[in-house]
C-alpha cells in the first residue's frame, strides 16, 4: 500500500473539534472529503499527522493551542462602523452576537468571515480570527484512498 505522502490525493473522513470537544467539521456519516496534500486544503500541522499513514489508517491526534490554525491575533479583534456594514449588506440586516458575516474582498468576491462578538450604538466588533486559533484541536482521520 502506498503511504501518504507530499503530493498525494487523498479521500477520507475527517473531524476537527476545539478544546470544548464541539465539532467544527465532520465528514463522517456523510460524503467524504477529497484533497490533495501540500496543496494548502488543510494546515502544515494537520497534514504533517498525515504523513505515512495508509488506506485503511483511523486515528485521532491532538494538537497542541495554536499548533493547528496559529495563536489568537488581538489585531484580527475590529471595529466595524454600522454605516459601512449598511454599504456592504442591507441596511435592514439585523445582527447578533455569534453571527459570522462574509466580507467581500476588493473585487467582490467572498474574501474572509468575521464572527460578531460585541454590538455598540453604530458599530459591531468582529474577531476575523479563525475559530479555532489559539485552541487545541482534535483531528480525527480516516483513510479511504491514497492515490
Amino acid at each position: 500500500m502506498k503511504p501518504i505522502e507530499n503530493g498525494s490525493f487523498l479521500t477520507l473522513h475527517y473531524r476537527l473539534a476545539g478544546a470544548d470537544g464541539f465539532d467544527v467539521i465532520n465528514t463522517f456519516g456523510a460524503k467524504p472529503a477529497t484533497l490533495s496534500v501540500g496543496a494548502g486544503q488543510l494546515t502544515p500541522a494537520i497534514e504533517q499527522r498525515l504523513m505515512g499513514l495508509q488506506r485503511g489508517t483511523r486515528q485521532t491526534f491532538a494538537l497542541e493551542p495554536g499548533e493547528a490554525f496559529g495563536p489568537r491575533n488581538p489585531q484580527l479583534l475590529q471595529r466595524v462602523k454600522r454605516s459601512l456594514l449598511d454599504q456592504l449588506a442591507s441596511p435592514d440586516a439585523q445582527y447578533a452576537v455569534g453571527d459570522v458575516v462574509q466580507f467581500p474582498r476588493p473585487d467582490g468576491e467572498a474574501g474572509y468571515a468575521g464572527l460578531v462578538r460585541e454590538i455598540g450604538e453604530d458599530w459591531l466588533l468582529f474577531d476575523f480570527n479563525h475559530p479555532l486559533a489559539g485552541q487545541q484541536v482534535t483531528f480525527e482521520v480516516e483513510v479511504i484512498e491514497v492515490l
